[in-house]
């Protein structure tokens, strides 16, 4: 007697990633934003408010290159980043 496993009865259905769940930079587009912004976070001891700058490039860059969704940096926590 043979234990046959049925997998058709599950659908996969697919979902959205979460909010910061985006692809990897596979090609090495924005790895200097990456350098500059984790250089920061080191020369910072990891105080990610005193790297704001290289991280709003950084994210800049992956949105530009369709990294991640395009959304507006105030959204993102920039607002006082920008020039009016």
């Amino acid at each position: 007697m043979s234990t046959a496993m049925n997998f058709g009865n599950k659908v996969f259905k697919p979902r959205a990633p979460d909010k910061g769940a985006f692809p990897l930079d596979h090609f090495g587009e924005c790895k200097n934003f990456k350098d500059k912004y984790m250089n920061c976070l080191r020369e910072n001891s990891y105080e990610n408010s005193m790297c704001r700058e290289q991280s709003k490039q950084y994210l800049e860059c992956r949105m530009d290159r369709q990294l991640m969704t395009k959304e507006p940096l105030q959204k993102l926590g920039f607002k006082d980043l920008l020039d009016e």
